[in-house]
């Protein structure tokens, strides 16, 4: 039985003191573990970012993409050999600037894969730029008298564009976020969970604080299968932050209904080599 020692690399983080990153670390190699996944069944895709420092943190196949770009390498890995659990790991300027594109299609395709977005309101790595999540007003190195700009909701984009799995959880709170991590990576299909976490160096605005008095958890009374129950949590303008599994329903996803990987991933199957010499030849 595989335990968090066993998803843990010899490589030591280099995140600042109090980053959610320290949160978001344990929870994702809790939940590998509590499901008995074992350091060669997984891969772990990366972006660019403060977050995709954990490309050397953790013990299992990792894949360190460029910006915007670790969910087409994720959905690759997966229909290659579908057997393998498979994790994309990104930001928030990561993946809801250069990479919205890529989310809204994985949404939409329903590949059978995890999306974690560590989620801290802020370019951090490039030293405090506002990201496409910050909040309107938000006054950083590039938006000295505030950002004029209304934040990019991705728990409501991920809904609108067709994902099956839609969660959202707090860097603070460990136990419900590995909770959060193993249903995801459970579910068939693609899986959204978006992660709020402090920047303790350059948002001095989204504390852990600030995340405590914003967000709320869902109830047993809430239901995650009604869609138009999950935008409303998800559109609130109160400025209540749900933290919890919003929405979760099934249809076929991408891999599945793929014809040439169904007996057998593409990794196991015999190469042929084609004979191109008679295409060739027509062009002589």
């Amino acid at each position: 039985m595989a335990t968090e020692k066993d998803f843990t690399s010899t490589y030591k983080p280099t995140w600042c003191p109090g980053c959610g990153n320290y949160g978001i670390y344990p929870a994702t190699k809790r939940a590998l573990a509590e499901l008995g996944i074992k350091p060669h069944e997984a891969v772990m895709v990366f972006g660019i970012g403060c977050s995709s420092n954990g490309a050397n943190c953790y013990k299992l196949y990792s894949f360190h993409s460029i910006h915007g770009r670790s969910l087409p390498v994720a959905i690759g890995v997966k229909l290659a050999n579908h057997e393998l659990t498979v994790l994309a790991d990104s930001g928030d300027g990561d993946g809801y600037s250069e990479g919205t594109n890529h989310f809204v299609h994985a949404c939409r395709g329903n590949a059978d894969i995890t999306y974690l977005v560590h989620d801290n309101r802020m370019y951090s790595l490039t030293q405090g730029q506002t990201s496409p999540t910050s909040l309107k007003g938000t006054k950083t190195v590039t938006t000295p008298a505030g950002s004029i700009n209304e934040p990019f909701n991705p728990v409501a984009t991920a809904l609108v564009s067709g994902a099956t799995f839609v969660a959202q959880g707090f860097s603070g709170d460990i136990p419900h976020l590995a909770d959060l991590i193993k249903k995801a990576i459970q579910h068939r299909g693609f899986s959204l969970v978006n992660i709020l976490q402090v920047c303790t160096t350059y948002n001095k605005v989204n504390t852990f604080d600030w995340y405590k008095q914003h967000t709320y958890k869902l109830d047993a009374t809430y239901n995650p299968a009604d869609f138009n129950g999950a935008l409303l949590a998800a559109t609130r303008t109160d400025g209540k932050l749900p933290l919890g599994i919003l929405y979760q329903t099934k249809r076929p996803t991408y891999d599945e209904q793929i014809p040439q990987i169904k007996v057998e991933p593409l990794v196991r199957q015999p190469i042929k080599v084609a004979d191109l010499e008679p295409a060739f030849d027509s062009y002589r």
